[in-house]
């Protein structure tokens, strides 16, 4: 997915400055896919160039005007034909999983601690999310259209942040059988 697609989604919910495009993006898209406030304007001035989002020009006292984006039929269009494209599987990169695999060759505290660290952010994300499933949609059963997708997204990234979660439970529970058993095979602490 480019950048163009996830900006041009969020406009079609609602017509944004570029400022107050960047803030929604930090509260919702942003979860699943990444940008930095730069890289959002400088797509939203390639995706006005591109004729993708229509820009009216909003004066505004004691500041600078602003720039409110909307979604044109170009970019309409432009978001029918990538909804009809085949995704592919994305990859999973983990820096995590590397640092698991290498975990024999440091030591075994500071993998301990930095799984820990992450079912920690992981716990706190999954907390986010329930509480955004909770105000935002308390009777998931009567949505439907855009409400309904935007829930079924968050759904995903609390299932997400579940298995991480377990993932995370087990591998520390894992660690924890490993170095009881390490202790008991070398009392002295001679091996590593």
């Amino acid at each position: 997915m480019a950048l163009e697609h996830a900006l041009l989604v969020s406009l079609t919910e609602r017509a944004s400055s570029g400022y107050d495009l960047a803030q929604r993006f930090d509260k919702s898209i942003g979860f699943f896919w990444h940008a930095t406030h730069q890289q959002i304007y400088r797509v939203l001035k390639r995706m006005d160039e591109q004729g993708w989002v229509d820009a009216e020009t909003v004066p505004q006292d004691g500041r600078p005007d602003k720039k409110v984006y909307t979604v044109s039929d170009a970019g309409r269009a432009e978001l029918v034909r990538w909804i009809a494209e085949t995704a592919d599987l994305e990859p999973l990169r983990s820096d995590l999983g590397v640092k698991l695999r290498a975990a024999s060759l440091g030591d075994p505290d500071v993998i301990v601690a930095e799984v820990q660290r992450h079912r920690d952010q992981h716990a706190h994300r999954l907390d986010l999310y329930r509480a955004f499933e909770k105000k935002d949609y308390p009777a998931p059963a009567d949505l439907t259209g855009p409400k309904l997708h935007q829930y079924l997204v968050l759904r995903g990234g609390i299932r997400v942040e579940e298995g991480f979660i377990d993932w995370c439970d087990e591998v520390l529970d894992a660690l924890k059988r490993d170095t009881a058993r390490s202790q008991a095979s070398d009392p002295k602490g001679t091996r590593r």
